[in-house]
């Protein structure tokens, strides 16, 4: 059925109806009326009486190269983009660009027309800040969980319990690709170890986070990815794990995955070089001046060169988004001081400031307050502007200590 562009669920709803929406109206984007996709490979069937005991379905899904096909950049400016900034990214992190990596964005996306016009208002300020900031939105459709919720728009595209992966597979990279051709490179978290299969190469810059920094196959799969990656500390604080995963993920592994054609393969990984650190606190804030000397220390202990980066949210802003602000000044501080450790920052924006609680299943999606998170609060877009601007004056104020 993929092969034929005209009927294929992929290609439905890639040209939306566009409208104008302001912030704190609802604006969710049409559950797809297409069937699960045609393609189909054998159903999976119980080998033995002990085999698949708590399986209540198996749905295959086309493979990756597919959805590719579909949504192609080879040889587009959106190619161009993600490897210039992959590049200028990198020299960031090695040191030969004095500018400022800065992560930001909603939470998590749950509405593409509202990231949409996130990006749109993102463009604006990259071009303004090219001189001292490199600015890379938050572009994140995978949420780990404490215990259950919502895990993220691939997974549950509609927030209805669906959970139309096949959907949320297709939103995803046509929002990437639409993100990217405004001119705004996309930056990501990766929590499942299959989904980079088919977005991937639209990621300019990723991260591992808090809870998956010690795990050894996200270790593997950082090790493979094109994209710089940054290594969160633990929940707890704990350093030391993010410095052990950057020094895994630099080295070569082999190891099980997918192929872009779907087959099972073994995976042999050149290693990444351009994996990093990102202090986003733990049971006390570290975003400090004193932590990001301990920070240093544990890593040139670890003969891991002293490059960090900060999460302004999270344990470090006490999950208070407003306080996001008072980290970023803090840092802008640091940087007018003459710290050069420091290369990069994260912060969680959006249109609208705060949060808005969300149940799948139980609330509907179609009474959402357009452009406000339904994860962890962020800035609203004044001050997030603020921050930038407070950010970009503390680069400037760095280069005269050269």
């Amino acid at each position: 059925m993929f092969d034929d562009r005209s009927n294929s669920p992929i290609l439905q709803q890639t040209q939306q109806p566009k409208h104008s929406t302001q912030p704190g109206e609802s604006s969710m984007p049409p559950k797809s009326t297409a069937p699960m996709p045609e393609w189909r490979a054998a159903p999976s069937e119980k080998t033995s009486a002990t085999d698949d005991e708590r399986i209540k379905d198996v749905m295959p899904l086309p493979p990756p190269e597919h959805l590719i096909r579909f949504f192609p950049i080879a040889g587009t400016p959106v190619e161009r983009l993600i490897q210039d900034t992959r590049k200028a990214v990198h020299r960031i992190v090695q040191g030969d660009d004095d500018r400022l990596l800065l992560i930001i964005g909603p939470c998590s996306i749950h509405d593409p027309r509202a990231a949409r016009e996130y990006a749109e208002r993102l463009a604006h300020e990259r071009r303004r800040h090219a001189g001292e900031l490199e600015i890379v939105m938050r572009v994140y459709f995978e949420k780990p969980r404490t215990t259950v919720g919502w895990k993220g728009l691939i997974n549950d595209p509609y927030l209805d319990q669906s959970f139309r992966i096949d959907e949320g597979l297709r939103m995803a990279r046509e929002l990437l690709i639409d993100i990217n051709r405004m001119g705004v490179p996309a930056g990501s978290e990766f929590l499942d170890v299959i989904s980079p299969q088919y977005i991937g190469d639209l990621i300019s810059w990723g991260a591992i986070g808090a809870r998956t920094t010690e795990s050894q196959v996200h270790r593997e799969l950082a090790s493979g990815l094109s994209a710089p990656i940054g290594f969160k500390n633990g929940t707890d604080g704990n350093l030391r794990i993010a410095i052990d995963a950057i020094q895994a993920a630099r080295r070569p592994h082999s190891f099980l995955s997918v192929h872009k054609s779907g087959q099972v393969a073994i995976v042999q990984t050149r290693g990444n070089k351009d994996t990093h650190v990102i202090l986003r606190g733990g049971k006390t804030p570290n975003y400090d001046a004193a932590s990001v000397r301990e920070a240093c220390e544990q890593l040139e202990a670890a003969k891991v060169e002293c490059r960090l980066m900060i999460d302004c949210s999270h344990a470090n802003s006490d999950k208070k988004p407003e306080r996001q602000l008072d980290v970023a000044q803090n840092i802008a501080a640091q940087l007018a001081a003459g710290e050069r450790c420091i290369f990069g920052v994260m912060a969680e924006s959006h249109l609208v400031g705060g949060a808005q609680k969300f149940t799948p299943g139980k609330d509907e999606a179609g009474s959402l307050t357009y452009g406000q998170s339904i994860t962890d609060g962020c800035l609203p877009w004044d001050e997030s502007a603020q921050l930038m601007n407070t950010l970009a004056a503390g680069v400037k104020a760095r280069r005269k200590h050269k």
